[in-house]
């Protein structure tokens, strides 16, 4: 393990004295074909998977840098990039190129987008972070407000953000389509990844061309086993936020952005076997959201007193799906894509699949209403480049600005703990300011099945679960709101 004390922390750089030669884009030009403000150059970090399709749509800049603790996985990247430096540690990569890089993608495992992004914005460097843009509430605050302090070009890889679905959808509520929404349904066909599984009771030899110590990164230390990487991640609690963390940030954010939310007030969920340290085969959340001020900048029709009334936010994931309602067409498939949302309004119900792709309306209206949101014409990854390359003073925000993408990814990770913390068997109140639940008693305890202990006795199902200890409520849901990291590695301070 290196040093929490490296430069890369320190948003130094050591790239003159190592003699490296990478012309940043703010550098004098002349020395290129183009110009270097024509072009960015891009470190990537973790590249062995969606990374790896980013990368792909930003080849018309300079790929430059390439980190990924598995550089088996990653080979095809490192192939295919074969002018870039590879590196294992993206503080090592920090470290050494330092000012030659102009942005960062970011596509480790959910639980390292925060440390990794958090450090390339302290250091001036745009970002790019693939979703769930964070981990945890506390990581997502921190980064919202990183981004504003820095001034970076940002976006969340939730790339329907940039389609037309958002767009229309957003539109048509705000043009009174559907008149108000109190109920909104939303779901996913995933997980496509094992979950519910028990923790494995063995560890596998890691192979050579992993480095276990740096996947886990601010993660507690277990022994490597082939459930865990690669891919399989996403389903465990230590490193992913399974099937809702994962496809969330695509389905939900017509919902987030259609309906202007914010902090929401109230959050419950539930699921099949909720064990320690895998996610559920399936859940199910509800949160909820107050009446609040209709956002100025887009024309809304219909409001009183130009209030937004109470909304309660659906989710269903591992298969299970909204019940249709009254008028449905039959034989209509609800999934688009990988999942949909019904908005329930007073007037008609709206309808749009993953992505926010294909909205339609259930009476089979189709609605001409006022186009104010910007259409981006390029890739969701090249819109962010676009954005890079714009003064921070006159920089039109990407569709998924962490101004928005942050206060977003909340409410994603708030139904991961309305999930985690549902044997307290009630309603939970959220105070969205100070990132805390308002409504735990010290008295209130919480145990989690460890393994579920199934076996077959002459013909009979019986189960014999292992518990956790009782652990305060209080603590528990503070350390999902907020990770103790594992020793050295450490974030950035939160700004004022």
């Amino acid at each position: 393990m290196t040093s929490v004390s490296r430069r890369a922390f320190l948003g130094t750089t050591a790239a003159a004295a190592a003699g490296f030669t990478i012309v940043p884009r703010h550098a004098v030009a002349g020395l290129g074909h183009k110009a270097p403000s024509d072009k960015l150059n891009i470190a990537g970090v973790g590249v062995g998977g969606m990374g790896f399709a980013n990368l792909k749509n930003l080849e018309s800049e300079n790929i430059v840098g390439l980190c990924d603790v598995d550089w088996k996985y990653s080979a095809p990247v490192f192939q295919r990039y074969s002018g870039a430096k590879k590196y294992k540690d993206w503080r090592k990569m920090y470290d050494e190129l330092g000012d030659s890089i102009d942005g960062v993608v970011v596509a480790t495992a959910d639980h390292t987008h925060a440390i990794v992004a958090a450090h390339a914005i302290t250091m001036g460097k745009h970002v790019y972070v693939q979703k769930p843009l964070t981990h945890s509430v506390y990581e997502s605050r921190l980064l919202t407000k990183l981004a504003d302090k820095y001034k970076v070009a940002t976006s969340m890889g939730n790339q329907g953000s940039s389609g037309e679905g958002v767009n229309l959808t957003t539109e048509w509520l705000a043009n009174g389509e559907i008149g108000e929404v109190t109920k909104v349904e939303a779901f996913t066909d995933r997980p496509i990844w094992p979950q519910g599984l028990n923790t494995p009771e063995r560890g596998d030899w890691v192979p050579e061309t992993l480095d276990w110590d740096l996947f886990t990164g601010p993660a507690k230390m277990r022994p490597f086993n082939q459930v865990y990487h690669p891919w399989n991640w996403r389903g465990w609690w230590d490193y992913g936020t399974g099937a809702l963390g994962d496809m969330a940030c695509h389905i939900l954010h017509p919902v987030f952005v259609g309906l202007d939310l914010g902090y929401p007030i109230h959050t419950q969920g539930n699921s099949t076997l909720l064990l320690q340290d895998c996610a559920p085969t399936a859940q199910s959340v509800k949160l909820t959201y107050p009446e609040r001020k209709a956002s100025a900048e887009k024309p809304w029709k219909g409001l009183k007193k130009n209030t937004l009334p109470q909304v309660d936010v659906h989710w269903y994931d591992g298969g299970i799906k909204p019940m249709l309602p009254e008028g449905w067409p039959d034989g209509k498939n609800p999934n688009d894509q990988g999942g949909g949302v019904i908005f329930h309004g007073t007037k008609d119900k709206l309808i749009c699949g993953c992505y926010g792709v294909n909205p339609w309306l259930l009476s089979g209206r189709t609605p001409d209403s006022p186009k104010f949101r910007r259409r981006v014409e390029t890739s969701h990854e090249m819109d962010w480049v676009r954005a890079c390359k714009e003064s921070a003073e006159n920089r039109v925000p990407t569709a998924s600005d962490f101004k928005e993408a942050g206060p977003f990814n909340e409410m994603v990770v708030m139904g991961v703990l309305g999930v985690r913390l549902q044997s307290l068997n009630k309603e939970l109140d959220w105070d969205g300011e100070n990132m805390e639940f308002t409504n735990l008693t010290d008295s209130e305890e919480i145990r989690t099945v460890i393994k579920d202990g199934f076996e077959i006795h002459d013909g009979h199902p019986t189960f014999k679960k292992t518990w956790t200890d009782p652990v305060s409520a209080k603590e528990f849901a503070a350390e999902l709101i907020k990770h103790t990291y594992r020793k050295p590695w450490s974030l950035p301070d939160m700004p004022a």
